[in-house]
């Protein structure tokens, strides 16, 4: 399209970039605030905030709090390769040091790189909290009853509400409510595998899911992963021909530790190629709604045309930790999950599940999550500038298009276990890249939470991190 043809907004954001990439404006160098630009430029206000918003997108600037815009740093190194993990399943047993690092976090000292949650000043708990009074006040009837063991269908119709852009929605009738997403994870695991099942999982893989198959007795088969693409098709594909693969867990969006994006087309594709050979697809969605990007972009549940993809999701992580809303549509496996749903918990607290069925009608959960993902951005952002001038060179990682988690590769000779012991000495936590794999793969790799926003105190211990890494590293 000619220049002339755009829109006002995206000729803005086309001079701005150009300047930028002229190197007139220099990565980390604050660009005119949105009222000097209108003045410059002679547009609306409006015009200045959809072009940048549009150079937000783009990844070429980034907005700090009470700050205003900044050109974004460019990242020193490649992103870390694909793993190349062992390639025999085996029964996953916990890490000894994952109990370290639970009671480091249950400590209450974490500084903020540990625990993958966001800081709890940037949850809807305001919002959450009047609803839950006038619901309450309200409908007394739902603490004096056990509720429906599939959950409250106003819940349910909301939710379904929101898959209507995949293209096919879920019926009401698709969905059930659960304590958080372990429960619904859980419940899949239950339903589709038995004791001594080997299921195939990404490397690295979420502790918390790893957790779940040692508490079944299951076998963990671990499949190449790409910090930024995510888990190979190609491998997935070889190490399922055999059958000897009964389930499949995935987490296709911004996963947990690497940040890592499912291609679309990936998901169509290993959906297909899951559901001709009759596996299970268990797929966690946990940081789908945690997007950088203009959409959200969509599950592998999706392209389920079959009903083999069990889709988890939960409110948690967006909406409120303590409120312990999840969900589940497990297609044809949906008969299975309501008969453990049943046996194992009962159900979910109806007046929980109502405070967020009104929440989401509302509008009020869109609005808190623009709110939310913004400032996860810029946290995120922020991060990784520390990071790349502050730990050794050479440090590898890989920037997320979503979520708030970063994967870091130390260089040769670093030491992640070393440099916990460390940081521990000095109050400061991480993930340890071990805790992510069954074989205790990683001892170069660790995990940092940016859900945290970078106070002064959180600041000095991030470099202090960067300093003892450097130490460490020989």
């Amino acid at each position: 399209m000619k220049p002339e043809l755009l829109p006002l907004y995206e000729q803005v954001a086309d001079e701005i970039a150009a300047t930028i990439a002229s190197g007139t404006l220099k990565p980390g160098e604050r660009l005119p605030s949105l009222r000097s630009m209108k003045q410059r430029r002679q547009v609306s206000m409006s015009t200045v905030q959809e072009a940048f918003s549009v150079l937000e997108d783009r990844g070429l600037i980034e907005a700090r709090p009470q700050s205003g815009y900044f050109v974004r740093r460019r990242l020193p190194s490649a992103p870390p390769a694909c793993s190349t993990p062992q390639p025999q399943a085996l029964p996953v047993v916990t890490n000894p040091l994952m109990w370290r690092f639970l009671r480091y976090v249950a400590s209450g000292s974490d500084l903020g790189f540990a625990n993958a949650v966001p800081a709890p000043e940037l949850f809807a708990v305001g919002s959450l909290q009047s609803k839950l009074n006038q619901v309450a006040r309200r409908r007394p009837e739902l603490l004096s009853g056990y509720g429906r063991s599939d959950g409250l269908p106003e819940l349910r119709r909301q939710i379904a509400r929101r898959t209507v852009d995949w293209g096919q929605a879920l019926e009401v009738d698709d969905i059930l409510i659960s304590n958080g997403c372990i429960e619904a994870l859980n419940l899949c695991l239950q339903a589709v595998t038995r004791p001594g099942d080997v299921v195939a999982i990404e490397s690295p893989c979420y502790f918390g899911l790893l957790q779940l198959l040692e508490a079944r007795g299951l076998k963990g088969l671990e499949i190449p992963t790409d910090p930024l693409h995510g888990m190979s098709l190609d491998a997935l594909d070889l190490a399922t021909r055999t059958g000897d693969v009964k389930a499949v867990i995935v987490v296709s969006n911004f996963s947990n530790p690497l940040g890592a994006l499912l291609p679309e087309d990936t998901k169509r594709r290993m959906v297909e190629m899951l559901a001709e050979r009759g596996i299970p697809l268990i797929e966690d969605d946990i940081y789908g709604e945690f997007y950088f990007g203009r959409e959200r972009p969509l599950p592998a549940k999706a392209f389920d045309r079959s009903g083999n993809v069990l889709y988890c999701a939960s409110f948690t992580k967006q909406a409120a930790p303590g409120m312990r809303v999840g969900w589940v549509a497990g297609g044809r496996f949906h008969a299975e999950l309501q008969m453990r749903k049943f046996s194992l918990t009962f159900c979910t607290p109806p007046l929980l599940q109502a405070v967020m069925a009104e929440f989401l009608a509302a509008g009020g959960f869109d609005r808190h999550m623009r709110q939310l993902r913004r400032a996860l951005r810029s946290q995120v952002s922020a991060t990784i500038d520390l990071v790349t001038r502050h730990f050794p060179a050479g440090t590898k990682l890989a920037e997320p298009q979503g979520g708030f988690l970063l994967w870091l590769e130390l260089p040769p000779g670093g030491d992640c276990l070393a440099l916990f012991d460390a940081a521990l000495a000095e109050g400061i936590g991480f993930a340890p890249g071990p805790l992510f794999s069954p074989c205790g793969e990683y001892g170069r790799c660790l995990r940092l939470s940016c859900g945290m926003p970078l106070t002064p105190e959180r600041v000095v211990a991030l470099k202090r991190l960067g300093e003892l890494a450097c130490r460490l590293t020989t």
